[in-house]
């Protein structure tokens, strides 16, 4: 390890992103756990929904001498105490907080007891387990032992009467086949399961954390993955009625059986049904192809070898997990698949009432052109008139002048004068008219 150095004042480097140093060390956020055997680990874990560091700190307080624990120390949602007598883990995750403790297993809880009762054997404060913050979610005794690897069917003998007779599943861990792990995936009346590990007498003390951070990340994971499985079964009879509904819907966009205002009245109404679906239980489907990817990289880094005649873990998971991961990710398609025929048949609605539209539109403009062209019409007319009666006013008033003149002396014949008026006040007359009209009316 290198010694702890201050890097912001070293001058070498420009400054720090500021999530360089917490990124940098999430890669030492949780360390495996050394583990000596014969040990005894009680996991838990509790879904933290609604539940604040501030309730788990004041709880791991209440573990003898950790009056004094800090809320700073759980920011890293990892925290480990070492006590009289065994150690603790808490570990806080997105949806979950699970809480490691690994002490001495005695002898006689070990190989050669016939379903022994672990919890009696706890150094933890009496009742501490039941008051953590939170709903259970997992919880696994896991017993680590000594045992001579050579002769695995003696020791599956001694597994099957450690569980009680269960049936049990077992496998061979490593390349090297340095570990053997059995488990009955039994759910017993004190709400735990059991674990049994078996490893030789010159295990390392990190090799046994490894296995056994894997083998309980592999329950743990396995049990978040199936969260979806209620949420997909309570789905798939409201999709079923979801795509009979949009089948009589797109059955009545085909045959006109409904105004278009019906048909989208109900197709917004299925779009929001489908949208809210999507919305609530998206994160759900996606974390547990999350959770289910995880499982299967665990079981992988167990490089399990099967004992003849026994089911190891990873087959067991393949039989069990994987029907429930397959209904889930078909739900989540068949819930992708229905949003897009909604707004497939949307679009379709949209198109037909774009083309009512347009063709009422088409129709409105052919009345408005043929309104117009009367329009133009009358016009042409009334400016005919308007013309005759203009030259029959300045005519008649032509007429009173020259008869003014007349009756003054003037020799003039007033009805020949005027008569000879009558062409040049007319053209006059529509002269000015066109004028006029071209000024106002014509484009410029």
């Amino acid at each position: 390890m290198y010694p702890n150095i201050d890097i912001h004042s070293s001058g070498l480097l420009p400054d720090d992103d500021p999530q360089r140093i917490s990124l940098h060390n999430e890669v030492h956020a949780r360390p495996s756990q050394r583990i000596r055997l014969p040990a005894l680990v009680i996991y838990v874990v509790v879904i933290n929904d609604g539940i604040t560091r501030e309730q788990e700190c004041e709880h791991l307080r209440c573990l003898p001498g950790q009056k004094t624990l800090t809320l700073e120390q759980l920011q890293n949602n990892f925290l480990r105490l070492r006590l009289q007598g065994y150690t603790l883990r808490w570990e806080r995750h997105s949806e979950f907080t699970r809480y490691s403790l690994v002490q001495h297993l005695p002898e006689i809880a070990q190989l050669g007891a016939t379903d022994p009762e672990l919890l009696s054997y706890l150094t933890l404060p009496q009742g501490w387990l039941a008051e953590i913050p939170g709903r259970t979610f997992a919880a696994v005794k896991l017993a680590m032992v000594h045992g001579d690897l050579n002769e695995p069917d003696e020791l599956l003998i001694q597994a099957r009467k450690w569980f009680g007779g269960n049936p049990i599943v077992a496998s061979l861990i490593g390349r090297d086949e340095h570990s053997l792990a059995v488990t009955d995936f039994m759910l017993r009346p004190s709400g735990f399961e059991r674990m049994l590990v078996i490893m030789p007498l010159n295990a390392s003390e990190t090799r046994a954390g490894r296995v056994s951070q894997r083998l309980l990340e592999i329950e743990t994971y396995r049990l978040m993955a199936l969260k979806g499985l209620p949420v997909a079964k309570r789905l798939i009879p409201e999709l079923t009625r979801a795509e009979q509904q949009l089948a009589d819907i797109t059955a009545q966009l085909e045959n006109k059986a409904a105004s278009d205002q019906e048909l989208l009245d109900t197709l917004i109404s299925l779009a929001t049904r489908i949208e809210h679906a999507t919305v609530a239980h998206a994160y759900r489907f996606a974390a547990t192809q999350a959770y289910n990817k995880l499982v299967t990289q665990r079981i992988g880094e167990l490089r399990e070898k099967a004992i003849p005649g026994t089911q190891t873990i990873g087959e067991f998971m393949q039989r069990r997990l994987s029907p429930a991961i397959a209904t889930v990710e078909a739900t989540a398609q068949r819930m992708s698949y229905l949003s897009a025929r909604v707004s497939r048949a949307s679009a379709l609605l949209r198109t037909r009432v774009d083309i009512l539209t347009e063709t009422q539109n088409q129709q409105l403009l052919e009345k408005l052109t043929r309104g117009q062209e009367l329009q133009l019409r009358l016009q042409s007319t009334v400016e005919g008139l308007s013309i005759a009666a203009i030259t029959y006013y300045v005519i008649s008033l032509l007429l009173y002048i020259a008869k003014a003149g007349n009756a003054a002396g003037l020799p003039i014949h007033p009805e020949v004068a005027v008569g000879l008026m009558i062409p040049i006040v007319l053209w006059v007359v529509w002269r000015t008219t066109r004028r006029i009209h071209d000024k106002f009316f014509m484009p410029h």
